[in-house]
């Protein structure tokens, strides 16, 4: 190794063997990313991981494990299933949107093609109130499923 030790060897404070499994994902040069990591997972741990894996998949490994360490260190309770649950309510409420703006896009459209005499206001805005009704019962059956927010994310 052209460095010295890893940055694993160096928290562990022992000799890094020429074939240390991890050198090529723990860098010295980047020694938290394997404090968080050992602090989440222990190093012995971390090692049987990487070395029941193929070569070609540890670094997406050693990287998957940095950041769900992180993200454990961060919210304890929830890690990185909150993140992805805050992202699932992103995607829904965006869903949310986008379907109100196309039933009012689609009402309007309607009422351009229609004379102004034939339909009144209040007919409109019940239509329009109806179809936004019906798209929120189809979006919330679609995720309906609990999300878990944590108050620490972002």
């Amino acid at each position: 190794m052209i460095s010295g030790r890893c940055a694993a060897c160096k928290y562990l404070r022992r000799r890094c063997p020429s074939d240390c499994i991890f050198s090529p994902y723990f860098p010295s040069n980047v020694p938290q990313r394997f404090a968080c990591v050992h602090r989440i997972y222990g190093a012995s741990n971390v090692a049987k991981m990487l070395q029941q894996l193929p070569a070609h998949l540890r670094a997406e490994a050693a990287n998957s494990l940095y950041y769900e360490a992180q993200s454990r260190t961060q919210d304890p309770v929830y890690g990185c299933v909150g993140v992805i649950s805050l992202l699932h309510q992103q995607i829904h409420s965006v869903e949310s949107q986008l379907a109100k703006t196309e039933a009012e896009i689609a009402v309007l459209n309607s009422l351009a093609q229609e004379p102004a005499a034939q339909i009144q206001e209040n007919e409109v805005e019940a239509t329009f109130n109806n179809f936004l009704l019906e798209q929120d019962i189809i979006a919330s059956r679609r995720f309906s499923h609990p999300t878990y927010i944590s108050s620490n994310i972002i």
